[in-house]
């Protein structure tokens, strides 16, 4: 059983002029490493709070171990761990507290969680500081207390997002070397990077996005075979699918022009916001049918 299913996910923000994801599927299997590319603004983090439930997705189909997200949220989310790109955590808690309580939260055995606790602790090297306020913490201790209270219930499935931004070089040692271990175990770990080398490296296979849309779904182990260069493939695929969204986005922007000479700006941008939604419901609609 693949551990997350992502089938035909669609996401528009309200009064935007384009869609944020479109028509997004894949699978991450147990035991599989995969990575999550793209550049600024491909659409990464919207796909990825779409799959947590932290925003809702405008149509397509989630599940996580076999749970809808949106016909089943609280046993879809009782099997992953997130950890965000912004370490949201309780800056008044200590570190111990704060793991205590997301503990708490997924119903995790007091005699399970004390030596998972310190087992993670002692991985991380927060020894020294897991008793003090999480606001005394640097940028890489806040992020390290975020990923052992993603892991705390130690979930089928773990994601991160951006996970080695601010850390230290041993601190981005540990994280990788720990993120080996859990797919080993055979957990699915699935997390974004802009670092192509680190996805390169440690990943089974990896997602492009651009323009929230798949460009590429990559084997690296294929890759590392043929001696291939994932950085070459991302550039060249990322510059093929700026320069054809730029020309998309270009014949949209002249044609809301044109629709506010005669109608006025504000009714030129309604008009184009119906016709995204609409756009979104006939792909959506093709899908289904061909289902």
């Amino acid at each position: 059983m693949a551990a997350l299913k992502v089938k035909n996910l669609f996401k528009v923000y309200q009064n935007a002029k384009y869609i944020s994801a479109r028509n997004i599927s894949f699978e991450v299997k147990e035991g599989e490493l995969f990575g999550f590319l793209g550049v600024n603004g491909a659409g990464k983090s919207t796909t990825l709070k779409c799959i947590t439930g932290i925003i809702p997705f405008t149509a397509g189909k989630i599940e996580i171990c076999g749970h809808d997200i949106r016909e089943n949220p609280f046993e879809a989310k009782m099997n992953f761990g997130f950890v965000p790109d912004n370490h949201a955590v309780y800056d008044k808690l200590t570190g111990s507290e704060y793991v205590s309580y997301v503990a708490s939260i997924y119903k995790v055995p007091r005699e399970v969680f004390a030596p998972r606790f310190e087992e993670l602790v002692k991985k991380f090297n927060l020894e020294n500081a897991i008793n003090n306020q999480i606001m005394s913490y640097s940028h890489g201790m806040k992020q390290k207390i975020s990923i052992i209270g993603a892991l705390i219930h130690q979930p089928k499935l773990w994601i991160l997002d951006e996970p080695m931004v601010g850390l230290d070089p041993q601190s981005i040692l540990e994280v990788k070397n720990y993120m080996k271990e859990y797919a080993k175990k055979g957990n699915a770990v699935i997390f974004s990077s802009h670092n192509l080398d680190t996805v390169e490296k440690l990943c089974d296979r990896a997602l492009i996005i651009h323009g929230g849309t798949v460009i590429a779904l990559v084997d690296l182990g294929e890759y590392r075979k043929k001696g291939k260069s994932l950085e070459d493939e991302f550039m060249k695929l990322t510059k093929e699918s700026k320069e054809k969204i730029g020309k998309e986005r270009a014949n949209l922007l002249a044609e809301e022009a044109e629709l506010a000479k005669t109608h006025g700006k504000r009714r030129a941008g309604r008009m184009m916001q119906k016709r995204i939604q609409q756009e979104v419901a006939e792909v959506f609609a093709s899908v289904e049918k061909v289902k």
